[in-house]
């Protein structure tokens, strides 16, 4: 069995294929020939919270999406999360629910706030980086890149104040001179918000649970628009996962 693309990303199977691993080449493979690819992902409610206001966020979305975050981090050369993620939810970032490669884990933590006592600086299952402002010394034995420091709008929490972070492109071009060209934007909600309104996303997947949350902490923030036609609509595919469903979009 062979599959053949073509210059628009069509593709074409040597033989008949089921249904499910029809679906499995529509979604991954476009992601899998994307040599620059730069994703941000969201698992959210259906009233587009992310976690409860104390922080309860395992697991909103079902079993079908956690295998399609668990592919993700296989297809990529690094996984990028924020400060609070880690904090707040103590992550692995690591390859289990299907086979792969662990990908490089990176931190997003410019105040260097966070311990050596959580499961990315202490597991060894990965190589782990972390990303401080220049002027901070490191708390943990993980490989630091430095970067000067940015104030991201609207995006800080929730309330359209802003927040002290990096430019998202900075930390896209210092993982690239690392080597670390295909990367995930795993969370937490701010982290990817600050991507997306800095353009430096070539795709996001945002998967929607059947859940209401009512309250809580929010999926996307960006600064407010005068009106709907400012507002963000990209191409855009859906998948079903299980119960849940899949927002696939094409931000190139």
């Amino acid at each position: 069995m062979w599959l053949q693309t073509d210059a628009t990303g069509e593709w074409l199977a040597s033989g008949p294929l089921s249904e499910a691993a029809t679906g499995l080449v529509d979604l991954y493979l476009p992601l899998q020939l994307d040599a620059d690819l730069v994703i941000g992902q969201i698992g959210q409610s259906l009233d587009g919270r992310i976690a409860t206001e104390r922080g309860h966020s395992h697991y909103i979305t079902g079993q079908a999406d956690i295998l399609r975050l668990h592919r993700l981090r296989a297809l990529v050369d690094a996984v990028v999360v924020g400060a609070s993620t880690v904090a707040a939810d103590d992550p692995r970032l690591t390859v289990r629910e299907v086979e792969g490669a662990n990908p490089v884990r990176v931190v997003i933590d410019p105040d260097a706030r966070l311990s050596a006592e959580h499961a990315v600086f202490k597991d060894g299952a990965a190589r782990t980086l972390v990303i401080h402002r220049t002027s901070v010394g490191s708390t943990t034995d993980a490989e630091v890149i430095s970067l000067p420091a940015a104030r991201s709008e609207g995006t800080g929490d929730g309330a359209g104040r802003s927040a002290p972070g990096f430019d998202p492109v900075l930390v896209v071009e210092a993982l690239r001179a690392r080597g670390l060209r295909r990367l995930l934007i795993e969370g937490g909600g701010i982290t990817v918000s600050r991507f997306l309104h800095a353009e430096a996303l070539t795709r996001l997947h945002v998967a929607v649970a059947p859940m209401l949350i009512g309250s809580g902490r929010p999926a996307l923030t960006l600064p407010p628009i005068a009106s709907l036609d400012r507002a963000l609509r990209p191409p855009c595919r859906t998948f079903h996962l299980g119960e849940d469903v899949l927002f696939d979009f094409d931000l190139r």
